[in-house]
């Protein structure tokens, strides 16, 4: 028998067991007798108002609980039919999963490296400036999750799945802890052994993962998709594709423009990626507790309307580093991520402002780049602005709302270094408007958090696709193309690595019902 409470507990009496039991059951005053056991099933911090509270869901037991996940037995599937698969991000290592699990082999091809290979080239652009266009941040296996963060929490509740897709992760090395953490993380640490554990296990069932292959073509025939050329050289026969290419695949969208697959504008966001002194965030969000030995560094989430314009905190990285993200010379991007313990002295969140392709100048029903190619002029006129580095353009927050270059700038995470400029001269002035007008409010949102101890860079950009493929609701083929399966950020469906392996779940499980319906 188990019976579930919700109680709230002081940062120090989060690991109180004795003390945890008591108050449930003193909570859980409808029974007799007390229970002799409990587990936690969610955690959250309640830092509202003085004092700072966890709040948790405890379910009281008979029984001495064993947490564990359901566990898959995944069988061989090397003579099964194929599913092929573009892209070993979040949503092409799920979807692959999903297809050994349903009984179908999974084929995937990524154009970038392992993870293990991949961090010679991250360690290129950060000391060397050099970008591989093949193999960075966003490109390889794991794709921009895994050097970026591992944030897991998705709002998209509605979408699939999102348990399963956080008791995979556990049951190939994450934490039981993102079960019950409100905004589960895992860390850049610790992903890459979590991803290679995911692959090895697609290998083992006889699936098969190419590395350094790039799809260069798509040959389509009557309105279907049926052969795929890699790298220039080898055609395969398909009959059903997960295109799950992600958020920054522009030569992707060229080519299916190339043959005419209908694809839409979307909207997106764009401003900046901020930096303040962990520390400072701490004070402002715990009431003036810093350097807490019982809490965790403190988060942030800030929204806005600026002339009905949406400007939001993005992607906040507690304990974090900046990192360069560009996919391409000739241009600069900006990302945040943290390690499991988010104990790097600095805090950084993207700001963001809503950009709706229809009020863009080159706006035409006919483009669907016109985003896209927004986006991209923002990133070279910012990668010009840095000296055409991977150095970024930056300047102190009261700085940059005051219209003044910074004389200096504060240390930073970001390891390509900066150059002091006038965002407000680089950045799209609707842009920098927009950021000027929310940090104002911001700051009295957040006493303290507009400060020159901060330090803006630009641009932040790659919040989402500018670009989706429209896909059948009730199939998700594409809309015109018969076997084409457009999934994750890439395609418009998701926004981050949990909604993105939701998708590839939901795509997989979309290509085996139409199987079984012919």
């Amino acid at each position: 028998m188990e019976n579930m409470v919700q109680i709230q507990v002081l940062p120090e009496q989060l690991h109180d067991e004795e003390f945890i039991l008591k108050t449930a059951n003193k909570k859980n005053r409808g029974n007799k007798e007390d229970f002799p056991y409990f587990y936690i099933r969610k955690r959250s911090i309640d830092a509202r108002k003085k004092p700072v509270k966890y709040n948790l869901q405890v379910v009281l037991s008979l029984e001495k609980p064993e947490l564990s996940v359901p566990f898959i037995a995944y069988g061989n599937v090397a003579d099964k039919p194929s599913i092929h698969i573009i892209g070993a991000g979040p949503a092409g290592l799920y979807a692959a999963l999903e297809a050994i699990e349903l009984g179908y082999k999974p084929v995937v091809y990524e154009r970038g490296k392992d993870v293990r290979e991949r961090r010679r080239d991250l360690a290129a652009i950060n000391k060397e400036h050099i970008v591989n266009p093949e193999s960075n941040y966003c490109y390889g296996e794991g794709g921009a999750g895994t050097y970026s963060d591992g944030k897991l929490y998705t709002r998209s509740k509605k979408r699939g799945n999102v348990l399963k897709v956080l008791e995979l992760f556990v049951q190939f090395g994450s934490p039981y802890d993102i079960l019950v953490d409100a905004h589960p993380h895992i860390g850049t640490n610790k992903l890459p052994k979590i991803i290679t554990a995911m692959r090895e296990q697609i290998i083992a069932s006889g699936g098969e993962v190419h590395f350094n292959t790039k799809v260069t073509d798509f040959f389509i025939e009557n309105k279907k998709i049926v052969g795929l050329e890699l790298d220039h050289e080898n055609k395969v026969d398909v009959e059903h594709v997960v295109l799950a290419t992600g958020h920054s695949a522009r030569d992707i969208f060229d080519l299916l423009k190339s043959k005419n697959v209908k694809m839409e504008a979307k909207g997106f966001a764009l401003g900046v990626r901020i930096e303040h002194p962990q520390e400072l965030i701490d004070k402002i969000q715990y009431h003036g507790r810093v350097n807490d030995e019982f809490l965790p560094p403190a988060t942030y989430s800030l929204v806005t309307q600026v002339k009905d314009t949406g400007v939001y905190s993005f992607c906040m990285c507690p304990g974090g580093i900046v990192a360069p993200c560009a996919t391409s010379p000739g241009e600069v991007v900006t990302n945040g991520w943290s390690p499991s313990k988010r104990n790097n002295p600095y805090s950084n969140s993207g700001i963001v402002v809503e950009v709706d392709p229809k009020l863009l100048p080159n706006y035409s029903p006919d483009n669907p780049f016109v985003g896209l190619e927004f986006q991209a002029s923002v990133e070279k006129a910012c990668w010009i602005a840095g000296g055409k580095t991977q150095a970024v353009p930056a300047q102190r927050m009261l700085d940059f709302v005051n219209r003044r270059v910074s004389k200096d700038l504060p240390k930073s995470s970001h390891q390509p270094g900066m150059v002091s400029v006038d965002l407000n001269k680089v950045l799209p002035p609707f842009i920098a408007n927009a950021l000027r007008k929310a940090f104002k409010d911001f700051g009295k949102k957040m006493e303290g958090y507009l400060t020159n101890d901060a330090v803006l860079m630009a641009p932040e950009s790659r919040t989402s696709s500018p670009v989706s493929i429209p896909r059948d609701p009730e199939t998700l083929q594409h809309v015109e193309i018969a076997g084409l399966y457009p999934c994750g950020e890439g395609a418009g469906y998701a926004g981050g690595i949990a909604s993105a392996a939701v998708d590839g779940v939901n795509c997989v499980q979309a290509i085996v019902k139409s199987i079984e319906k012919a």
